[in-house]
C-alpha cells in the first residue's frame, strides 16, 4: 500500500493552482479582455487550462475513462504513476528519447506562442490607436489568438485529455466569431483600408502554411 501511494501522481492541487495561475496571468496579459464578449472567450480559454492542469496534477478523468473502458488490455501495469500519465508514450510506446522529442515540440510550441502574443500586444500598444500591419500582423490579421492556439497545440501534445481535445475545437470556433465581430468594428474604424487588409492577409494561419498543407494533400 506504502507503494502505491507514493507511485499516484495526483492529488497536487497545489501544483494546480500554480500553473493555472501562470498562464492565466500571461493570457491576461497579452489579451486583456474589455468588452463582455472577450471576457466570455477569456472565460473559455482558462476554463481550458483549468481542465489541463487539473488532469495534469489533480484528478486524470481521462486516465480512469479510459481504464474504465480498456480495462486488462490499458497498456500499464499502474495508470496513475507520473509516466503513465503521458498518454501519447503509454498507448504508442516510447521511452525516455520519445519523452525528450514530445517536450521539445510541445515547450517550443508554447514558447513560440506566448512570444507572437507578446509582440503582437507590443504593436498593438505602441501603435496608440493606428492600423498596424507590421510584424506578425503582416502574417496574419489576429496574431494573438494565433499564439494562443500555438500555446494550446502545445499543451494538448504534452498533455492530451479528452476534454481539453474536445474543448479547443470549440474556442478556435468561438474565437473566429470574436475575430469577425472585432473586424466589423476595425472596418467602421479604418474602412477601405481595413478590408484591403483582410482581402491580402488570413486570419489565423499565415498564407505559406496554408500553401503548404494544401500541396500535401
Amino acid at each position: 500500500m506504502h507503494g502505491e501511494n507514493i507511485s499516484y501522481a495526483y492529488g497536487f492541487w497545489f501544483l494546480v493552482a500554480v500553473n493555472v495561475g501562470l498562464f492565466a496571468f500571461f493570457i491576461l496579459s497579452f489579451l486583456t479582455p474589455l468588452k463582455k464578449r472577450e471576457w466570455r472567450s477569456m472565460g473559455a480559454t482558462l476554463a481550458f487550462f483549468v481542465a489541463l492542469f487539473t488532469e495534469m496534477y489533480g484528478f486524470p478523468l481521462t486516465i480512469y475513462i479510459l481504464t474504465g473502458i480498456l480495462g486488462a488490455k490499458y497498456p500499464a501495469l499502474n495508470p496513475f504513476s507520473h509516466a503513465s500519465g503521458h498518454l501519447w508514450l503509454v498507448l504508442f510506446g516510447g521511452g525516455a528519447a520519445m519523452m525528450t522529442v514530445i517536450h521539445l515540440i510541445s515547450n517550443g510550441l508554447v514558447l513560440i506562442g506566448f512570444m507572437i502574443m507578446w509582440k503582437g500586444w507590443k504593436l498593438i500598444h505602441a501603435a496608440k490607436g493606428e492600423l498596424v500591419v507590421e510584424g506578425p500582423y503582416a502574417y496574419v490579421r489576429h496574431p494573438q489568438y494565433s499564439g494562443l492556439f500555438l500555446v494550446m497545440i502545445g499543451m494538448l501534445i504534452q498533455w492530451p485529455t479528452i476534454i481539453t481535445a474536445l474543448m479547443f475545437p470549440v474556442l478556435v470556433f468561438v474565437y473566429y466569431r470574436l475575430s469577425k465581430r472585432e473586424e466589423g468594428d476595425m472596418i467602421e474604424l479604418f474602412g477601405e483600408e481595413y478590408k484591403k487588409y483582410i482581402a491580402k492577409t488570413p486570419m489565423f494561419m499565415p498564407r505559406f502554411i496554408t500553401k503548404k498543407l494544401k500541396a500535401s494533400q
